[in-house]
């Protein structure tokens, strides 16, 4: 190893796993640091009372391909599995089931007969909803013009609004896309991440949208693999190894901290911080000053699970949606947890979830339970054998108007000094396809501080990634 090409990553999740992975396959002598016992970041397993849990239900879409890619580097992308067509199963109480599912159209026309159909919405509304989809394609176009305010300064809803979408269309139809994949509701959301997300899932590609999902658990699918794919690419991994500061030196950077109750300290030629913007904030303040402190008016958004056993199938589909419900969406999750025999576990994810951080777990069982059976029939006769919650105070950044001026690229003011993660400029909302894109595009940064180009033994990126590596993804809107 020549001197001058020592990368240290700190953070272990999904950008650091990549930005570790891409920078070794080029060469460099990678060291990642990692707080936690274990890798995978915001996307975690644990076990609890016997079942084996993710710590939220984190679904991608077939146009995810950085993400895809990075399964199949790890050699766990046979534990996921994509729907043929998007097919979304819509409850609520009181109706029949309705399947949202694309036809074999091409976009933006794959989804025109189930929204015709649509039942929890009148025909005008449809038609309504019709039009604002057909807008929403051209949103932010007529905008470079100067004839539309920034797509960042006002929220989805808002536009929507514009285009004749009230309150009940933004329950029914809108927020199904919206608060799954923005983590608000499509009324406090950008309208620059939503009509991102609204056209790279929907409108340009008739496939794009179609729903994927992980077999096994998050520990079997990202954390293991990860560790063994570190490992053979030759990458030094500290786990339990707090980064506590940093300083920049003649050489590049040193980072102090430790574990176990010890202290010590790494150097680097390049430095990667892939942890949260919070986290970011105060780690980089020190040599960033007003910029870094700026990452700390992002803001947080948080997701609830539910937990929820019975000692019967009382739901037959994978998952589903709801409409007219405080139930958002629900998992069946029963195979990968690993439950008794007979019964079925499932999981309730619920976005943007402020409301709900600050009940009890008695306050959400007594709002929840009845919202189950009034959705699941077969709930009814069924015993809850257990009711568990997990709370995720700070699980996204705040998808927010303004946000999108905040968001730093991945190479700092300081050569040598990178950011990763699903905050950077992505271009995507707090995503696994955000997470993975950020840490190619911070390798990259690192890799030109180095003086160090790809080597042909690298994995190769995804096909919409290859050749631009060194740019701001955001291009793929």
């Amino acid at each position: 190893m020549s001197a001058g090409q020592r990368v240290l990553v700190v953070g272990g999740g999904l950008a650091g796993i990549t930005t570790a992975l891409d920078c070794a396959a080029a060469g460099a002598e990678v060291t990642l640091v990692e707080v936690r016992r274990r890798l995978g970041g915001a996307a975690y397993s644990f076990e609890r009372e016997g079942l084996e849990m993710d710590n939220g239900q984190h679904v991608f879409l077939r146009c995810c391909l950085a993400y895809r890619a990075l399964l199949a580097r790890l050699g766990s992308d046979h534990l996921i599995e994509v729907q043929p067509r998007l097919r979304i199963p819509v409850l609520k109480p009181g109706a029949p089931p309705f399947v949202l599912r694309r036809s074999s159209l091409p976009a933006p026309l794959q989804l025109a007969g189930a929204l015709a159909r649509y039942p929890h919405l009148s025909a005008r509304r449809r038609l309504g909803a019709t039009r604002a989809t057909l807008a929403l394609i051209w949103a932010g176009r007529s905008e470079r013009a100067g004839r539309e305010e920034r797509l960042d300064r006002i929220t989805l809803g808002a536009w929507l609004a514009r285009h004749g979408q009230g309150e009940e269309a933004l329950a029914a139809l809108w927020d199904l896309i919206a608060l799954p994949t923005l983590n608000l509701p499509a009324a406090e959301a950008s309208l620059e991440l939503g009509a991102f997300v609204f056209r790279r899932g929907l409108l340009e590609e008739a496939g794009a949208g179609d729903i994927g999902f992980h077999r096994g658990t998050l520990s079997e699918i990202i954390a293991k693999p990860a560790a063994h794919a570190l490992q053979a690419a030759g990458v030094e991994v500290r786990l339990g190894w707090r980064a506590e500061a940093l300083k920049r030196t003649s050489q590049g950077f040193e980072v102090h901290g430790g574990g176990a109750g010890e202290r010590d300290g790494c150097s680097a030629d390049a430095l990667v911080v892939a942890v949260p913007h919070t986290r970011a904030a105060s780690l980089l303040e020190g040599v960033l000053g007003d910029r870094a402190r700026s990452f700390g008016q992002i803001g947080v958004s948080p997701i609830v699970n539910l937990h929820v056993l019975y000692d019967r199938e009382v739901c037959s589909e994978p998952f589903a949606a709801g409409v007219g419900t405080p139930v958002q969406y629900l998992f069946d999750r029963t195979r990968a947890a690993g439950a008794p025999p007979g019964s079925q576990y499932l999981a309730v994810s619920l976005s943007g979830a402020e409301r709900e951080m600050a009940m009890s777990v008695d306050a959400l069982r007594e709002l929840y339970l009845p919202a189950l059976r009034a959705l699941l029939p077969r709930s009814r006769k069924a015993r809850v054998e257990k009711f568990l919650v997990t709370r995720e105070h700070a699980a996204t950044f705040r998808a927010a108007p303004g946000v999108g001026a905040l968001r730093p690229e991945a190479q700092s003011a300081l050569r040598g000094l990178v950011l990763a993660g699903t905050w950077t400029a992505t271009g995507w909302p707090a995503t696994l396809e955000g997470a993975v894109l950020s840490g190619h595009a911070a390798a990259a940064a690192a890799l030109r501080t180095l003086g160090i180009h790809r080597g042909e033994s690298q994995a190769p990126l995804p096909p919409v990634l290859a050749g631009t590596a060194a740019e701001a993804p955001g291009g793929l809107a």
